[in-house]
């Protein structure tokens, strides 16, 4: 039988720590779509507590890369 390679995906967890911030501050970020889902997903697509969502670095990089500003209030004008 030919060996699979596994695919290997962070957690949220792990996604906090590559963009340097803490995992609770995630909880206010619109984080992309994951590129895998363990476990039951609910009907309106939230995950329920024992599921776990994974992102590749590629996605995290990307969209770190991708989005606008990194928090902190705009400066006043005038």
């Amino acid at each position: 039988m030919a060996q699979r390679k596994s695919a290997h995906f962070l957690s949220k967890r792990q996604f906090a720590e590559r963009i340097g911030a803490k995992d609770p501050t995630l909880s206010g970020y619109n984080l992309p779509d994951p590129d895998a889902t363990i476990g039951p997903v609910n009907a309106d697509g939230s995950l329920p507590r024992g599921t776990f969502a994974g992102w590749t670095e590629k996605t995290i990089d990307e969209w770190q890369a991708d989005r606008p500003g990194h928090g902190g209030r705009p400066a006043r004008k005038g």
